[in-house]
């Protein structure tokens, strides 16, 4: 009598709560790069108070906000979109992290462990969200020194954040594909600015869209960094004296989630079927 082999699944390849552990050690793998290479945080911290440093003292006289006296109200005005902008730019840096281990052969080897696919990716979107959470703490403090402040209570200044880290979410999902689709490093750095530095200069997030050409408000009102930086305003007290009536400015935090949401429709499924797909 003769029986049949039965397969048995590899370890780690089956079921949600398995990807999601895979995920996990995919991320603290990413983690634990950052004190192994210590210079990717130092000129990250470094950057970051440059940022808030040169638009505050540079911008901060500039544009003055009807309505208000205080010196340091553009401040107020100009951090959230400080925040904005550094949320956006969460793809580059994921893009350039993924085209890395793509040409160092890591993804490849990841392919061919007996692992939840989308640990991968999963595991990259999560340690990026950490990653910029530490960089928006940086962010924060400096713009204290500077003037800026949270003028609401606990749980707005929360659900600010959260919001924050959810774009970063989607947008790593962006950076993710891009990783992906490019040869190197270097082409991966440069498409990644090319791709976000109109999204985050044709906003609101350091000057009021009426200044913009009439041609050109109607994208910069419905950009997503433009409704983010609008959302953590409203949600912090800080000013927004430039909002119109049009219903971007008028329900930014739900014209945000929708973004997010369309990001992550799209980006992911892009992601997962470039990952599966490319073979270098």
């Amino acid at each position: 009598m003769t029986t049949t082999p039965v397969a048995t699944p590899h370890a780690g390849v089956g079921g949600v709560r398995q990807a999601f552990s895979d995920g996990l050690v995919i991320g603290w793998r990413n983690l634990k790069r950052i004190p192994r290479i210590p210079e990717l945080a130092i000129f990250a911290i470094i950057q970051s108070i440059m940022f808030v440093l040169l638009f505050a003292f540079v911008f901060g006289g500039a544009i003055p906000l009807p309505g208000y006296t205080d010196p340091n109200a553009y401040r107020e005005y100009l951090l959230p979109g400080v925040f904005g902008q550094t949320i956006a730019f969460a793809s580059a840096t994921t893009a350039i992290g993924m085209t890395d281990d793509m040409a160092k052969g890591i993804i490849d080897r990841f392919r061919s462990l007996p692992m939840a696919r989308s640990a991968v990716l999963t595991g990259r979107s999560f340690a990026d969200v950490i990653y910029n959470a530490g960089i928006l703490i940086v962010l924060m403090i400096s713009g204290w020194f500077v003037g800026w402040t949270v003028r609401t209570d606990v749980l707005q200044f929360a659900i600010g954040v959260g919001l924050l880290l959810l774009f970063a979410f989607a947008m790593s999902w962006i950076g993710i594909w891009l990783g992906l689709s490019v040869p190197s490093v270097e082409v991966g750095q440069q498409v990644s600015f090319v791709v976000i530095f109109p999204i985050t200069f044709i906003s609101n997030a350091f000057v009021p869209i009426q200044t913009m050409p009439s041609w050109l408000q109607p994208f910069a009102e419905w950009n997503p960094v433009s409704t983010l930086t609008a959302s953590v305003r409203t949600l912090w007290g800080n000013p927004h004296p430039f909002a119109t009536n049009n219903f971007p400015s008028q329900q930014p935090i739900l014209v945000t989630l929708l973004w997010v949401a369309v990001i992550l429709a799209v980006f992911v499924p892009l992601g997962v079927r470039k990952y599966r797909s490319v073979s270098r």
